[in-house]
């Protein structure tokens, strides 16, 4: 099956079976392998990516079901020149990683998240990010990391933007 997608900006066809998971299409067919998968039932978020703007869990989407969509991956959220998105930035700098397995799917909700509620308090944060797990970190540098983002990506919108 044919399915005709924009990743990344970059207009592309992805030619897989039907039951081809949208997770199993970025990183199998398109070599997209920064989305990662955990669990396989939408409940680590390490897939997280954005479709149409809106963060998905990709190991609970077809691939068929977003055709034509707009799919942004972590690849595509830093800026063409390599800097990184404010959300990528907050992560780095406030040490919101530690093995580094859920970063890709945490970051790209944190953006969702910080686009849609931009000033979270610390609750309003842990709250919506329910449905990404981290194994390594305790989430305390990941709230602060998502509440900088949230600050940087508001005195930034163009470069938020551009992740839609």
């Amino acid at each position: 099956m044919q399915v005709p997608l924009t990743v990344n900006g970059r207009e592309v066809t992805v030619d897989a079976p039907p039951n081809t998971f949208l997770v199993q299409a970025l990183r199998e067919h398109l070599h997209l392998t920064g989305t990662h998968v955990g669990c396989d039932t939408a409940q680590c978020g390490a897939c997280t990516v954005h479709v149409n703007g809106r963060a998905v869990k990709s190991c609970n989407v077809l691939v068929a079901q977003v055709s034509g969509a707009k799919i942004t991956t972590i690849e595509g959220i830093a800026q063409p020149d390599g800097t990184m998105h404010p959300m990528q930035a907050a992560f780095k700098e406030c040490h919101g990683l530690q093995c580094g397995f859920c970063t890709p799917g945490m970051v790209m909700s944190a953006i969702d998240l910080c686009t849609h509620h931009p000033k979270a308090s610390e609750t309003e944060v842990r709250e919506l990010l329910d449905g990404n797990m981290c194994r390594c970190t305790g989430y305390q540098n990941i709230v602060k990391a998502v509440q900088m983002g949230g600050e940087a990506m508001a005195a930034a919108p163009v470069k938020a933007a551009a992740t839609a």
